[in-house]
């Protein structure tokens, strides 16, 4: 279990691991023992973009990450957005693109960062200039781009299988998985 809150909110009471029941049965949950707040730990929606720029796939690499890992552009919903509203902005505020096309590719589960991955295709054109999270990208043919076994990777792999192409996946070590 996520145990980013270690205090309630409402009464600053050190939260503790309560079980109580719940619709469909028992529910262990970080609750305050003083004031019966939970802290649901309900999974953030994350946005990804498979972007086609120049005919080529976009791939971006993060200022925070080790190594060379290339990956979707990615990002959180703002309050009051909605989900294609917030994709579009990420890729202007990521990469300077524009979007002229986003279709939805699907909905990913991703535990080890509880997340739900939103993942997109977008149809992009301008001139790629990184926000200062960006550090590099990388262009790669349609039947040349590695796919990874985590999170926004399904959806990368999911539109290939949609054109036609079976995607090839690269292992990842188990210390860059959980956070990819």
């Amino acid at each position: 279990m996520h145990q980013a809150f270690k205090f309630c909110p409402q009464c600053a009471t050190p939260l503790a691991l309560i079980t109580l029941p719940e619709d469909g049965g028992d529910k262990e949950r970080l609750r305050c023992p003083a004031c019966d707040f939970t802290h649901w730990n309900n999974p953030t929606p994350v946005l990804a973009a498979v972007i086609e720029y120049e005919g080529k796939i976009l791939l971006a690499q993060n200022a925070a990450w080790p190594g060379k890992m290339f990956a979707l552009i990615t990002g959180f919903m703002e309050a009051g957005e909605a989900p294609k509203e917030g994709m579009v902005r990420e890729i202007r505020e990521e990469t300077s693109l524009e979007t002229s096309a986003l279709n939805l590719i699907g909905v990913y589960d991703f535990q080890p960062m509880n997340q739900v991955i939103i993942g997109y295709h977008a149809v992009c054109h301008g001139q790629v200039k990184l926000s200062p999270e960006l550090v590099d990208y990388r262009l790669f043919d349609h039947d040349k781009v590695k796919c990874w076994p985590a999170g926004a990777g399904w959806a990368l792999a999911d539109w290939l299988r949609s054109r036609g192409l079976e995607p090839q996946f690269v292992k990842l070590p188990p210390s860059v998985d959980a956070k990819h």
